[in-house]
């Protein structure tokens, strides 16, 4: 018997949703679309948070924070930018209420001059206050990042997958001119791949999106592409070079050095946390979810086997003393957080609460242990051995002295596994649309596992990519992008026939 009462393989939707629900990590919220991050999920986004906003500004770069709401003009500047979001935006019409026949409505009279939109992203707010900040090439490049909450009209919302709110990090920055842009927008997206892969354990392609999946207004949008149990893709982070576009719109202009007027390059870049989703699907089993040690709000949880007796004091005590022996070493640049759990509730109840959450040592301390000072602990990788659960003992001085590489070994461990399971699933043996045909399908075994296929790709432009697009739609399929390590010579386009001129990575995808 496992914890969760659904299985990967009977049904990875709802066994997704299972455990997000039985590792408390976030439930729906009242607002449509939008949910509430619980201390689990909410732990792990703090740990993300403070680990990418360090890495952001060793980088050269500042936090700054920018209005909620933004004049629809704003937006009216950058045609392609607010067609590709106005199906998703929320509009702010009226300044307050009023009760009209017994109902509270918006008052007739408060009806704003100039609708505000709830930012969906920040780049036409943020151009504004670059138009007014840069007036000289001495004033860049300008580096900025911002926290906060954005607001897209997702129809179809997951938790944490996609849902009308969430929270974010959105970088902008301006450069004299491309080269430097670029190289930022590279900068940025190598951050990403520290966070996905070193910290959450994810391993991810990086590589450009093709032109009909680029951010709208941008020249060029890169992403990580994580692959999940399922053999989905989920966009992972994404990294925009916006060319001189948002520049020109919003009148971002400097003197250069021959005393001139030139436009700024821009940049964005964001990630999301889609990230703890993610985590949830490259690294949950059947028990619930496997929290990489990095991110773990609890890196080991002690639960005291407490018994209602008068020696509980003393186990107490016990397990205290480890937790802040433990709670003085350093794992991952930081302070070990150990926790005890000392909740009215039956040991074994505490436990698989904490499998659930995937804690990634727990630790049963019972009288024996402490009366021979000594810890008996679960891995929660390595939980089960048959149909039981596999615990280990050892001398509390010798646990204390391995705490720190146990978790390391674990966080390899959960990096190692997904990324096997990457490399395994990726066909590169699909030379013709045909062949993507037979191996995707449609009807009856449209639910089967399939993994990614690496084709050859001509980068065609116009209606040619909007027929690519069609045909892919078919299948359900999406191009994720072409990644950055490429072959030296190419075949021929699996959609055109044309020599191609790069691999791209096609897949299903949340």
């Amino acid at each position: 018997m496992h914890a969760l009462k659904v299985t990967r393989v009977e049904d990875f939707p709802e066994w997704y949703q299972a455990v997000v629900r039985e590792a408390d990590l976030a439930e729906l919220s009242p607002t449509r679309g939008s949910m509430i991050i619980k201390p689990w999920g909410m732990g792990m986004w703090e740990r993300i948070r403070d680990e990418l906003d360090r890495q952001i500004r060793e980088t050269g770069h500042e936090n700054y924070y920018f209005p909620l709401l933004i004049p629809l003009s704003f937006f009216a500047k950058e045609a392609e930018h607010v067609e590709g979001f106005a199906k998703e935006m929320a509009v702010v019409t009226h300044h307050r209420l009023k009760a009209i026949d017994g109902e509270l409505k918006p008052d007739p009279d408060a009806e704003l001059a100039e609708p505000l939109i709830i930012r969906p992203t920040s780049e036409t707010i943020i151009g504004d206050a670059f138009s007014r900040w840069i007036k000289s090439y001495r004033d860049l490049p300008l580096k900025l990042n911002q926290w906060a909450n954005v607001m897209r009209w997702e129809m179809r919302t997951r938790l944490f997958l996609r849902t009308a709110e969430f929270l974010w990090q959105e970088g902008h920055t301006a450069h004299a001119d491309e080269a430097d842009a670029r190289e930022e927008t590279m900068l940025a997206l190598e951050i990403y791949r520290n966070i996905a892969e070193d910290f959450l354990a994810i391993p991810v392609v990086v590589g450009e999106k093709p032109e009909n999946e680029r951010f709208p207004g941008a020249v060029s949008t890169y992403s990580l592409e994580a692959m999940m149990q399922d053999g989905k893709a989920l966009q992972a982070a994404t990294s925009h070079y916006l060319g001189t576009n948002f520049a020109e719109a919003q009148n971002i202009r400097f003197q250069d050095k021959e005393g001139g007027q030139s436009l700024a390059h821009t940049t964005s870049w964001g990630m999301t946390t889609r990230m703890i989703g993610a985590a949830v699907m490259v690294h949950g089993d059947d028990d619930g979810m496997r929290t990489p040690p990095a991110v773990a709000p609890r890196q080991i949880v002690i639960v005291p086997m407490l018994r209602g007796k008068p020696e509980d004091a003393e186990l107490k005590d016990y397990c205290a003393a480890l937790a802040k022996e433990l709670g003085g070493l350093a794992v991952f640049g930081s302070a070990l957080r150990a926790y005890v759990d000392t909740k009215d509730a039956k040991p074994a109840d505490k436990r698989w609460d904490w499998v659930r959450r995937g804690a990634p040592l727990i630790c049963e301390i019972g009288p024996r242990d402490a009366a021979n000072g000594q810890v008996t602990f679960i891995k929660r990788t390595a939980l089960r051995e048959g149909e039981k659960i596999k615990s280990h003992t050892l001398a509390r001085a010798d646990f204390v002295a391995q705490a720190a590489a146990l978790l390391e070994a674990t966080q390899r461990e959960l990096y190692n596994d997904a990324k096997a399971r990457l490399e395994s699933n990726i066909r590169s043996d699909l030379v013709t649309f045909a062949d993507l045909e037979r191996y995707y399908g449609t009807g009856e075994n449209e639910g089967e596992f399939k993994g990614w296929a690496r084709v050859h790709w001509s980068r065609p432009t116009g209606a040619a990519l909007e027929e690519v697009g069609t045909r892919l739609k078919a299948l359900k399929l999406t191009i994720r992008n072409a990644p950055r390590a490429q072959p030296q010579s190419f075949g021929k386009c699996i959609f055109t026939g044309a020599a191609a001129v790069e691999e791209i990575l096609i897949a299903r995808a949340y």
